[in-house]
């Protein structure tokens, strides 16, 4: 027994003797990361080269004290002060320089404010870190100057089109019909999608959603259902038509993380518009007359514009060209306009595909693609 005592003693002595002695070692940040070079000191960025090498930024690399791998976000402003800075990219495994194309680069451009057709200045700065972000360093500034082309407006959203012989699209998946109409986003949970509108129903009818017009590739249809109306997606190319349960108006709610879907029915609208159209200084016709929108025969309450000229400004949707019934409110591309609402900001001039439902004032306005 004692000699199990001796050894127990030995073997704690020597676990705080290698607790107390061991070496911590803990890295330190040697010097700043260096923008050396920018490829060019002006730039006019070409529409019809877009994929071409625009600009390549380098950087000697941030030294720490001890060996590790080093990552790198590049930073672009307006001014050089960097008030708002934007973050580029994030280069990765040591990299010390990035390469943007023509439209990546515009793209960059558009992102901080800079105006189509103008030379001004663009800045860069590249921040070293490690791991999440501990011991970070900011490099010095540089900087372009750079003349962008007019492109589309950045809009960061996935959209979802009806499509089937239970709504106006019928089974026409082609990249130009208009009557395939795009799902509520949700600007807080942009997973989560709805539509409230007129739906034909019967056993020989139903329905999907697609992503992009005119391809099957991403779709949303029907997985299993656990009763009448409600059930989970399926992304699958096979997957079956969401079933409607008899003609009228419902509302559909579906997420696309959980892959579930739900098909309300709710009360038809009482009132039916002669004439719903756009207005404002955005619009061609500025504040003095409406652009009329196209009624759908398929549901009288939903109204499109296709490929209409926006300017920067503002606009609003307006009843029977009167200001007595009109619908706004202060949030660009989409949203919930309310009765007699805030103007719709329109940032960028572009041409557009609009969408309004007045019986419960959503809207969709879809920037053309370049």
């Amino acid at each position: 027994m004692k000699i199990f005592k001796y050894l127990f003693i030995l073997m704690a002595g020597l676990m705080v003797f290698s607790c107390d002695d061991r070496e911590i070692i803990q890295g330190t940040n040697e010097s700043s990361p260096i923008v050396a070079d920018l490829s060019a000191n002006s730039i006019v960025l070409d529409k019809n080269y877009t994929s071409n090498p625009a600009l390549t930024v380098t950087w000697s690399a941030a030294e720490y004290s001890i060996p590790v791998e080093v990552n790198y976000t590049v930073e672009i402003s307006a001014t050089e002060t960097f008030d708002d800075p934007v973050q580029l990219s994030t280069v990765t495994a040591s990299t010390t320089y990035i390469t943007y194309s023509v439209s990546e680069l515009n793209k960059a451009t558009k992102s901080i404010g800079l105006s189509p057709d103008v030379a001004q200045k663009m800045y860069f700065r590249i921040t070293a870190y490690l791991g999440s972000g501990s011991l970070s360093a900011v490099s010095n500034i540089t900087s372009v100057t750079v003349t962008p082309y007019l492109s589309s407006p950045v809009y960061n959203y996935t959209d979802l089109y009806l499509i089937g012989s239970s709504t106006a699209a019928a089974w026409d998946n082609n990249a130009d019909n208009v009557n395939m109409y795009p799902l509520l986003k949700n600007s807080k949970k942009l997973t989560e999608y709805t539509y409230t509108g007129f739906f034909k129903g019967g056993k020989d009818n139903g329905f999907k959603m697609v992503v992009v017009k005119g391809s099957w590739d991403a779709q949303y249809g029907l997985g299993a259902a656990t009763d009448a109306q409600s059930g989970t997606l399926s992304t699958d190319g096979g997957s079956g038509n969401i079933p409607v349960p008899a003609d009228g108006y419902y509302k559909l709610t579906i997420d696309t993380a959980a892959l579930t879907y739900k098909l309300e029915p709710v009360a038809a609208p009482t009132v039916t518009y002669e004439t719903v159209g756009i207005i404002g200084d955005a619009t061609a016709n500025g504040r003095d007359a409406s652009i009329p929108m196209v009624q759908s025969s398929f549901d009288p309450h939903v109204w499109t514009l296709s490929g209409v000229k926006l300017t920067a400004g503002e606009m609003k949707f307006r009843a029977n060209n009167a200001w007595d019934v009109s619908w706004g409110i202060d949030i660009e591309y989409f949203g919930t306009a309310a009765v007699g609402g805030a103007n719709i900001p329109v940032s960028s001039d572009w041409t557009y595909d609009i969408y309004f439902n007045d019986a419960t004032g959503d809207y969709t306005i879809i920037p053309n693609a370049d």
